[in-house]
């Protein structure tokens, strides 16, 4: 079997706040003539340099080839949230795939976040890691909805960390008269999230995982193994390989294409607010409110406002992020007009239909997770050592994974981005009503 990717832009680390206070990393070299592996990985964001590094640490030897930078996708440009659980509560998984799996799936869900609070101690990753997510529910009516799922998380999960809030709570810990109560979630978190990827790649460096930056993938041939081929003409032949580019890899897997797909999100970085900051968050937890387009946001270690608002569901970024952005915070924080943002970027993730990751056995030597839809952080790196752990045999958890029910886009890979355009803009219509 064998695949031709379409094109893509290599751009590097997207101009950001992220950037801007990365810390150092060195770069690695592309990809030049041929090279055997016992594994090969596609992408360099989370799930891609959490197979790579748990593989290495377990002996095995392993390629991994990232088109742009290392963090340069969603990886690196996200809001930064760890949240409890998956993309969807645990009522609907309850009902999606029974109450047996959907307690896997919590308890999967509290390794993730166990495994990133390990990850970054271990391997002494500086991305300015903290506790604490604020979920705010900008309509009345969803408030006892809320509270109702706290308490139900507290007596069928143990989980006893969500605090539910009052319109009066809440307003004490955000500066907005937007929301009407919600929850604080003190298992959750927040970090910076390139300097997470950049600590992942140095630890997979350092396990003996092999890096290639400025190699991107143009074609899969699959037979006893797989060949890889880059657009510099150099190759991997490898017993496996592991699709980890989530909404970047779109064009290069049919396979994955009619399962996920790519959108883009959008981020700006306030100047440093000085006072106000703690008017405007008054704790070190982060934001997350209930629009199905979710507004999110944080305080940055300098005193910025790191708001993240909009999507656009083209295959390009916008240009004038901050013009994009503004509308949708100064509707939580109107009295921001007058402050500068000095940074906007914007990032590519992957979704699928029921909001739920993508993780299949795609061959007897391709294997595929993406479509977090937004929940990557805390559940990418835990997704790639799952991956790991079924090139070394061990299939029990990446089978409950596979029994996710995710169906394929209506329309097929041609049709799918009109419906979908037309789907998620009735959704955000909602938002605003």
């Amino acid at each position: 079997m064998q695949r031709t990717a379409a094109p893509l832009n290599p751009a590097g680390h997207a101009s950001s706040w992220y950037a801007a206070t990365a810390v150092p990393c060195p770069s690695f070299p592309p990809l030049l003539g041929e090279v055997r592996a016992d594994v090969c990985v596609l992408g360099g964001g989370y799930t891609g340099l959490s197979a790579a590094l748990h593989l290495a640490e377990a002996g095995f030897s392993v390629v991994l080839l990232e088109a742009a930078r290392v963090g340069s996708g969603a990886s690196g440009r996200n809001g930064g949230q760890i949240h409890s659980g998956q993309r969807r509560d645990q009522e609907f998984l309850e009902k999606a795939v029974g109450r047996q799996d959907a307690r896997k799936l919590w308890s999967l869900a509290e390794e993730a976040k166990a495994l990133v609070r390990d990850l970054v101690q271990r391997h002494a990753i500086a991305c300015d890691l903290r506790d604490g997510l604020i979920l705010a529910d900008h309509k009345p009516h969803f408030v006892a909805h809320s509270h109702a799922y706290a308490r139900h998380l507290a007596d069928t999960y143990g989980y006893g960390e969500i605090e539910p809030l009052s319109r009066e709570q809440m307003r004490a810990l955000v500066g907005s008269s937007a929301y009407f109560g919600g929850v604080l979630d003190k298992g959750a978190g927040h970090l910076h999230p390139l300097n997470f990827a950049l600590g992942l790649a140095k630890a997979a460096q350092a396990a003996g995982a092999v890096i290639h930056e400025g190699t991107r993938v143009v074609k899969v041939e699959e037979g006893a193994g797989v060949r890889v081929t880059t657009d510099a003409g150099g190759t991997v032949s490898a017993g496996f390989l592991l699709e980890c580019g989530n909404g970047l890899m779109d064009g290069l897997d049919r396979r994955v294409d009619s399962h996920v797909m790519p959108i883009c999100n959008y981020v700006v970085a306030t100047e440093p607010l000085g006072e106000v900051a703690r008017q405007i968050i008054a704790s070190d937890a982060a934001v997350a409110d209930s629009r199905f387009v979710v507004n999110y946001f944080r305080l940055s270690g300098d005193g910025r406002l790191l708001f993240g608002g909009g999507e656009s569901y083209r295959r390009s970024l916008r240009a004038d992020v901050p013009g994009f952005v503004r509308p949708y915070m100064l509707k939580i924080f109107p009295q921001l007009a007058d402050v500068r943002i000095d940074y906007g970027w914007g990032g590519v993730l992957g979704i699928t239909l029921p909001r739920l990751p993508f993780v299949r056995r795609l061959s007897d030597h391709v294997l595929v997770s993406a479509g977090y839809c937004g929940q990557g952080v805390a559940l990418a790196p835990l997704f790639g050592k799952i991956l790991a752990e079924a090139v070394r045999g061990r299939i029990e958890r990446f089978d409950l994974l596979q029994r996710l029910p995710v169906p394929a886009f209506p329309g097929g890979t041609l049709v799918r981005y009109p419906l979908l355009v037309a789907g998620l803009s009735y959704y955000a219509l909602r938002d605003r009503l």
